[in-house]
Order: C-alpha cells, then sequence, then structure tokens
C-alpha cells in the first residue's frame, strides 16, 4: 500500500443528502490539534500502531481496530502514542450532507464516540473498498460515493461496538438553526451583533452557548467557515487571485485574509494553493 493515499471532494451547489469531503490512509499519522474542531464529521481508525486520541480533557488511545466518530467542531488533538516503538498508520473518511443530521439521528449515531471492531466486520476493508474504487474516479460518481457512505454508517451501527459516548451536547440543538445560518452568510458583512440579532438572544448568552458547544466564539467560528471555503476556492479555481478569493469569504482586505489563514493553517493562502495543485 502507498504511504499516503488522500481523496478530496468539492461540494456541488445541491449537496447530495450525503457525501465524502476527504477520504484517506496516512502510513504516518502527523500530529492536529484542532482548537475550533473540524467543520465536518470525522472518522479516524488506527490500522498500525497507536494514537492517543484528547476530546474533553480526556486522552483516549486508538489502537488497531478502535477508531473514533467525531462531531462537526468539536475541539479535539491527537499525536501517536510515544511509547509505541511503530508508526501510527490511520485510515479516515471526513463528510457532510444536507440530510447528514436526520440520518445519523435515525441511526442513533450523531454523537462522538470511540468505537471498536467486533470482529464479524472489518471497517478498514470498508474504506479501502472504497479507496480502490476512487483509483477509477471518473466511473465512480457523486452519488455512488453517497450511496456508499450510507452503506459504511449502516455497517458500523450494525456491527461497530461503542465503548465512549463522549458527548451529546444539549446546547447544540439551540445553537443549530445560526450554524445553519452562517453556513449561508458566511461571505457577508457581518459580525457579532449580527448573529446575535438573527439568534434574538443578547451577545453574552450566544457567546456562552457557542463556548458550550464547540468551545470557540460565534466570531471564531465564523472566521472558521471562511476559512474552509477560501480553501475550496484556492484548489477548485486555480485563476482566482488571492483579493478575489478574499472577498468571495467575507474579508474586508486581502492582507487580512493572508494574515488570518497563515495564522490558523500555519501556512499563507499562496502556499496552500501550491501544496494542492
Amino acid at each position: 500500500m502507498d504511504r499516503k493515499i488522500r481523496f478530496t471532494f468539492s461540494v456541488s451547489d445541491k449537496p447530495l443528502p450525503l457525501y465524502i469531503e476527504s477520504v484517506g490512509y496516512n502510513y504516518q499519522e502527523l500530529d492536529f490539534d484542532r482548537p475550533e474542531g473540524y467543520p465536518y464529521y470525522h472518522w479516524l481508525q488506527t490500522y498500525k500502531g497507536q494514537g492517543i486520541f484528547n476530546f474533553a480533557g480526556k486522552d483516549f488511545v486508538l489502537k488497531p481496530g478502535k477508531a473514533i466518530l467525531l462531531t462537526p467542531y468539536t475541539p479535539h488533538y491527537y499525536y501517536t502514542d510515544p511509547s509505541i516503538d511503530e508508526e501510527w498508520s490511520t485510515f479516515y473518511i471526513t463528510f457532510s450532507g444536507g440530510a447528514v443530521d436526520p440520518i445519523l439521528n435515525a441511526l442513533d449515531m450523531n454523537f462522538s464516540a470511540l468505537y471498536e471492531e467486533t470482529g464479524e466486520v472489518s471497517f478498514i476493508d470498508r474504506v479501502m473498498d472504497i479507496l480502490k474504487k476512487l483509483e477509477d474516479e471518473d466511473k465512480y460518481l457523486e452519488y455512488e460515493r453517497s450511496a456508499e457512505l450510507y452503506s459504511f454508517l449502516v455497517t458500523l451501527k450494525e456491527h461497530g461496538k461503542i465503548n465512549n459516548k463522549l458527548s451529546i451536547l444539549e446546547s447544540y440543538e439551540t445553537v443549530r438553526p445560526i450554524v445553519e445560518w452562517l453556513e449561508l452568510v458566511y461571505h457577508k458583512d457581518i459580525g457579532l451583533m449580527e448573529i446575535s440579532e438573527k439568534a434574538q438572544i443578547s451577545s453574552q448568552y450566544l457567546n456562552t452557548l457557542f463556548h458550550d458547544t464547540f468551545g470557540i466564539s460565534p466570531y471564531s467560528f465564523l472566521v472558521q467557515l471562511r476559512i474552509r471555503e477560501a480553501k475550496r476556492f484556492l484548489i477548485d479555481t486555480p485563476d482566482l487571485t488571492l483579493n478575489e478569493v478574499s472577498k468571495l469569504v467575507g474579508f474586508n482586505s486581502v492582507s487580512h485574509f493572508v494574515s488570518t489563514f497563515k495564522k490558523r493553517e500555519g501556512i499563507t493562502p499562496s502556499v496552500y494553493r501550491s501544496l494542492h495543485s
């Protein structure tokens, strides 16, 4: 198997009920610190070696056969277990969709949790099957990827053992309409005042809700959405200038865009684009 396999997909204007944002294999998993979480559902499973995954102030050991399903915007970090003299190799899927919430609710899976294979079905084999099909991406249509993702989730439900249900945040139901609204208007000139007016609650209470749910402020959440969409424009539309990208995602100036991007991603937008070209 190659040392690293990764497929990343852009989201169409009318996304399917379920869609894969990225899927891949890392022979040597990197260390990640995401204090603001990741904007998609994230499945991460150990293939070889061992990793430490930290969520809600607790460390969870990811050995072979164990995985984590993390809900969007959940603060976390993970790293290779230094006590193990072996590379930490992982498979992962990130996903979302217009109906992802009702589907996961129906499966009673819409929460962050630590999963373990029961021996009846190999989750790794299921992900490897998807990766194999993606080698001929032109013949593996978007709706087929959607169907594969649904089948994978059903497999987790039927054959996965949940060892730790990490979090079910009641506050998320309160902020969900605001999150959905921000997904639509992130590119507009809005700030905390506009967000609190839309939510019809005080800015102080809004801050409390977002910190309880995501561990970050509403404005930081908005900036994260803008950076996420900027990444898509940088990769999918290489002819756009940085100034054009910054305006499309809601930044008032290209300098603010570049400095914010570098602060959050560790590299400039130009370097990010060159690495993904």
